[in-house]
Order: C-alpha cells, then sequence, then structure tokens
C-alpha cells in the first residue's frame, strides 16, 4: 500500500485556520455574552448595562444577606424575651405553670417588635418556669388570683388550677381554707359538735417520734411518763383552738371534699358516718404539709427560680415549707 505523504505547511495552514476558527467563535461567543444592547458589538452601552446588570446582582445580594440577618437577630430575639401571645394560649399544648408572675412590660420586652402586641413572656429556669403576665392583659386568661392582682408571685391553688393565691399568703390561706373544710364537713355528717386545734411543732422536736422513744433511751430506763410528760408540755411552740361549733345534729349528708380529698383519714371518717355507723366521739391528728400545694421539694424550686430572676422577700419558700412540715391539725368531732 502506497503511504500518504503530509505536507507540513499544508498541515500548519490547516491548524492555523482551525485556531482562526476557533477564536472567532470565542470571540463571537464573548460579544453575544456582553453585548446587551443587541447591536453584534461590544461597545460603551454594553459596559454601561453590565455595570448595572452588576449593581443590581449585588443589591439583591446584599439584600438577602441582610434579610437572612434580620431573621437571625428575630430568632435570637425571641428564644431570648419569649414573649407569649393571644395565639398561642389557644393552642391544645399550651398550660399554664404553677408560678406566674404579674408585672408591667419591662424596658428590653418593650423596645423588642418581637414583643409587639404580646400578653406576657416565659422565664425559662433550671428547675421551674416563670410566666411573666401584663395586668391589662390578665382578663384573657381566665384567671382567678387571690387576693387581687396587686401582688407579684402567685402559686396555683393545689385543688383549682385557674386559682392562683399571692406567694406571700399562701400558707395563711390554704390554712383558713381547709379550716372551713373540716368544719363543713363536720356540719355536712350531721356533728353535734366540732373542734379543730392548730397546734405548730418545735424544731427541737421536729425529729423525735410520736412515741418520745429517742428521749426515753436519753434520760434511760424507766423515764418513760416523765418524756412523755415533758414531750406534751414542750413539744409545741404554738396551740390554739381554730374552729369550734355545737350544732343540732341530722342524718348525714356526703359532703364534698377539695384539700382533704385524698387524706385517708377523712375518706374514712365519711365512708363510717355515711355507712350509718354508730360512731360517738372521733379524734384525727392532720399534717398540714399533706394536704399543701408546695412540698419543700417544690419550694426549693421555687426559690431557684426567683432567685434566677432576681426577685427575692422577705423569707424564703423553703423556710416556710419547712413551717408546714411541723403544723397539724387536731380534729375532734362528735355525733
Amino acid at each position: 500500500m502506497k503511504k500518504k505523504s503530509i505536507h507540513l505547511g499544508d498541515a500548519a495552514t490547516s491548524a492555523g485556520k482551525s485556531a482562526a476558527g476557533f477564536l472567532t467563535k470565542a470571540k463571537d461567543a464573548i460579544i453575544n455574552a456582553v453585548d446587551q444592547n443587541d447591536d453584534g458589538k461590544f461597545g460603551i452601552d454594553d459596559i454601561a448595562i453590565v455595570s448595572d446588570t452588576v449593581k443590581t446582582a449585588v443589591k439583591d445580594g446584599s439584600n438577602r444577606w441582610s434579610e437572612k440577618q434580620e431573621k437571625r437577630k428575630r430568632e435570637k430575639e425571641l428564644e431570648t424575651l419569649r414573649p407569649i401571645f393571644e395565639a398561642d394560649i389557644e393552642m391544645p399544648e399550651f398550660s399554664l405553670p404553677k408560678l406566674i408572675r404579674i408585672a408591667e412590660m419591662d424596658e428590653k420586652h418593650s423596645g423588642s417588635e418581637v414583643c409587639r402586641d404580646s400578653i406576657g413572656f416565659v422565664f425559662l429556669s433550671k428547675e421551674l418556669d416563670i410566666l411573666t403576665l401584663y395586668p391589662e392583659r390578665i382578663a384573657d386568661f381566665g384567671l382567678r388570683f387571690y387576693p387581687d392582682i396587686e401582688s407579684e408571685m402567685y402559686y396555683v391553688d393545689p385543688t383549682d388550677r385557674d386559682f392562683y393565691i399571692a406567694l406571700d399568703d399562701y400558707f395563711n390561706y390554704l390554712r383558713v381554707a381547709r379550716v372551713s373544710e373540716l368544719q363543713k364537713i363536720a356540719q355536712d355528717l350531721g356533728a353535734k359538735h366540732f373542734r379543730v386545734t392548730y397546734k405548730e411543732q418545735k424544731k427541737s422536736f421536729s425529729s423525735l417520734n410520736v412515741g418520745g422513744k429517742g428521749m426515753v433511751k436519753a434520760l434511760g430506763k424507766g423515764a418513760g411518763m416523765e418524756a412523755e410528760h415533758r414531750r406534751s408540755e414542750d413539744i409545741f411552740s404554738k396551740i390554739e383552738i381554730a374552729a369550734e361549733m355545737e350544732c343540732i345534729g341530722h342524718k348525714p349528708v356526703e359532703p364534698t371534699l377539695k384539700y382533704f380529698k385524698k387524706d385517708p383519714q377523712i375518706q374514712s371518717l365519711v365512708s363510717l358516718r355515711m355507712a350509718d355507723n354508730p360512731m360517738m366521739h372521733q379524734v384525727y391528728t392532720l399534717n398540714l404539709s399533706s394536704s399543701s400545694g408546695i412540698k419543700i421539694k417544690d419550694a426549693a424550686k421555687i426559690d431557684a427560680a426567683l432567685s434566677a430572676m432576681k426577685i427575692s422577700g422577705n423569707a424564703t419558700v423553703t423556710s416556710e415549707a419547712q413551717n408546714e412540715d411541723r403544723r397539724i391539725f387536731e380534729y375532734e368531732i362528735d355525733f
């Protein structure tokens, strides 16, 4: 077979034509890309149009960046300030915390756009959340407050989720309310006489057991009577008649229990009386802490939350709960 000869000059010419064609196509492509006024040329007008296009693109990009920054800022404010709105309380998952504060809107919330039209805000602490409500928006929640809405801190009544009691009056209010309930129980059950004696145990005796065995052991064998006598005299720092009444007596009517609904002694009293049990005289010892809505562990959480919010009072809630733990009602009832 005869080999085909290649002339270097022709090859060079061919290569030159190919390169020139490529450059021409590239030039046309560039012109088409930058030819903004469709005149087939790249001129001053095209430069102006490209410049405007670049400016618009830069502006759009800047606007998008600003919007993202504004969104981040808003999300951060919402997370920090935690405002609540009227629509929030209508959500099925919304629930009121046990501790509520009533206060005017502070400077941080009033100065934030994200809090506009808010009706309160939530303060999160490790132990317990605090809901702050603005006085002018309290009606939105359908709640009741004792004694009024002039206090700052309120805690929920243990038997009514829509009723909040001023924290400073909490234990005193429940003491009176429970005495009233014991009086109503006696009347409904047809008692001829009842008496509620309020007693507060001294701190120094709060760790002794009811039989005084700790004191007997300390004094030695044979000192039981003396220990019991000393205990009856010294164990209580306060004893007072909280309520007493003589009644005509009648057939029993089952009472509606509220604060003593879960107390086994009162449940037994009602059950026996409603079964026409021929009881004549009963005495019950009722620990106030068992029917209080704030236990010592709950009180510690409240104090921690108040401290985190920089709210303080004359006494801690923990100390009040500890006092409540030493208080009893002696409930004496005759039929």
